[in-house]
């Protein structure tokens, strides 16, 4: 399990990373998505690029592992509102309309990736049980 764990943290890190470049280099996408009563959009947009960036990184440090899978997992709660404006609001990207095909996997995912950051990062082995 220690080598899943391993990979999926590895993985996980390297799309965390990604996504917070994204948010700094090309922010337009994010901020036309986040929802009209989160105030200050541009700076909630860098932030989000930064706590992603310093979660990807504490991600692949045991000392900070723990938290960063934490905060990783709060900040995929967190931004969940985004992607129900997004979906429920039809806001399109690019001038790209993106259909439910898209929304609706991405809306169930997020829980997965919730979880994902907690069992890569040791928080939970739920629920895969390791045998005694």
């Amino acid at each position: 399990m220690a080598r899943a764990r391993s990979i999926a943290r590895g993985i996980l890190a390297a799309a965390y990373a990604l996504a917070g470049a994204a948010h700094l280099m090309r922010p337009a996408g994010f901020v036309a998505i986040t929802p009209h009563w989160v105030p200050a959009p541009e700076t909630v947009i860098a932030l989000t690029g930064l706590a992603e960036l310093a979660g990807a990184a504490g991600l692949m440090i045991s000392r900070t592992r723990p938290a960063a899978g934490i905060g990783l997992a709060l900040y995929a709660f967190c931004v969940w509102p985004a992607n129900f404006n997004h979906a429920l609001n039809d806001i399109p990207l690019g001038g790209a309309h993106l259909s439910w095909w898209y929304h609706g996997p991405r809306l169930v995912v997020q829980p997965l990736i919730i979880w994902w950051a907690l069992w890569a990062s040791g928080i939970t082995d739920w629920p895969i049980r390791r045998r005694r």
